[in-house]
């Protein structure tokens, strides 16, 4: 077992250190800047890598030249997670997506009846429709839409239950008598919308 490292670090570290990053940190963003994307995220991994450096500094060459070319190394690694740290977050990002888009895509109504839909809540006050699409669209029990509108959990259920009725009406009003064998419309918020899991 080889010994623990001396992570002792005297004034005459913290001097080299503080010139290597005055003299070299410059040299090292510029490397790292032609190769991050976004290049903006240079200066948080110039951060790591003096860090990591700093950690380090018992390895630190006396040498000038050497000492730059050890912090070098070290942005070279430290790109090298970083790129890896991106190549993980996009690969998640991009299954999240695909998650998203396919749930929405078997949820989602006929495009008619969303117009429909969409039609009918600009005719609510905006009460009732902040109300209604933050239960239906966005998923919230009433009493945590209550508290997002700074109402009581009582007043947002009378409301809710008034703002559906409305809708309905306007919905009914727009679709017209049916005939035949189709039946009376169906169009209702809940049935009408995408939605998340059924909350109690």
């Amino acid at each position: 077992m080889s010994p623990a490292r001396n992570t002792h670090r005297s004034d005459a570290d913290e001097q080299r250190f503080t010139r290597l990053a005055e003299t070299t940190g410059p040299r090292v963003l510029a490397y790292l800047s032609r190769r991050v994307d976004p290049p903006g995220d240079a200066a948080d991994v110039l951060a790591e890598v003096l860090a990591t450096a700093w950690r380090r500094v018992a390895d630190l060459p006396a040498d000038d030249e050497a000492a730059a070319a050890w912090l070098f190394g070290i942005a070279r690694g430290t790109l090298a997670n970083y790129r890896r740290g991106q190549t993980r977050r996009h690969a998640l990002a991009d299954r999240l997506r695909a998650h998203l888009e396919h749930r929405l895509r078997e949820a989602a109504p006929p495009a008619d009846e969303t117009v429909a839909v969409r039609d009918a809540l600009t005719r609510l006050p905006a009460d009732d429709r902040e109300l209604l699409t933050l239960v239906a669209w966005d998923g919230l029990r009433t009493d945590e839409a209550a508290a997002l509108l700074g109402i009581t959990s009582v007043a947002a259920r009378q409301r809710l239950v008034r703002a559906r009725r409305r809708l309905r009406a306007e919905l009914d009003e727009a679709t017209g008598p049916t005939s035949g064998d189709r039946g009376p419309a169906t169009f209702t918020p809940m049935d009408t919308w995408p939605r998340a899991p059924a909350k109690r």
